[in-house]
């Protein structure tokens, strides 16, 4: 069971990183599922918002900067409901089978919904391979999965994240 972190500060690539090995994975034919997010940038090239995209489609904006309600992290709300309504079935979906578990990410705010976190510990018990993103920062959650022995950690940088979809697709498809 192969199951990969990938970590890193905040815009190193993470997540580009992770969206590439899905692209590549899904090219050679090995079944993908999951979720991702993506950023939402205004004109100014600030970021505003994130959706949750569940790797088969459907997808929910889960944050905003101008959203007064919900569960707050740093200059965002989160609305836990949407990011459930897509991320917890597309996580479900995924572990039918033996294909490859995406995550992205395993954040502050997807650390706000306690039924995630139950979902996540399945699936970290279970047989699925795992590709994950996950923050730098101390938290109880991702300081023990981190800690786990089937666990791998690799630190994603801007001098590596080009190089690193490849490398990570490999090993899964071996």
């Amino acid at each position: 069971m192969l199951r990969i972190l990938l970590t890193g500060s905040p815009g190193c690539g993470k997540t580009t990183a992770a969206r590439a090995a899905l692209e590549l994975l899904r090219a050679a034919g090995i079944p993908v599922g999951g979720f991702v997010t993506e950023e939402r940038r205004g004109a100014d090239g600030q970021r505003f918002a994130f959706e949750v995209v569940a790797v088969d489609g459907p997808r929910r904006t889960m944050s905003h900067v101008d959203w007064d309600t919900g569960v707050q992290v740093g200059r965002y709300n989160i609305d836990v409901a949407a990011f459930e309504a897509v991320a917890l079935p597309a996580l479900q979906r995924a572990a039918i089978g033996d294909g490859i578990v995406v995550v992205d990410e395993l954040g502050m705010a997807q650390l706000s919904s306690a039924r995630f976190v139950d979902v996540l510990t399945e699936l970290l018990d279970g047989t699925n391979p795992i590709l994950a993103t996950v923050h730098t920062k101390p938290h109880p959650v991702t300081d023990a999965i981190k800690a786990r022995r089937d666990v791998e950690v690799i630190t994603v940088t801007q001098a590596t994240r080009d190089a690193l979809p490849f490398d990570v697709a490999t090993r899964f498809i071996r």
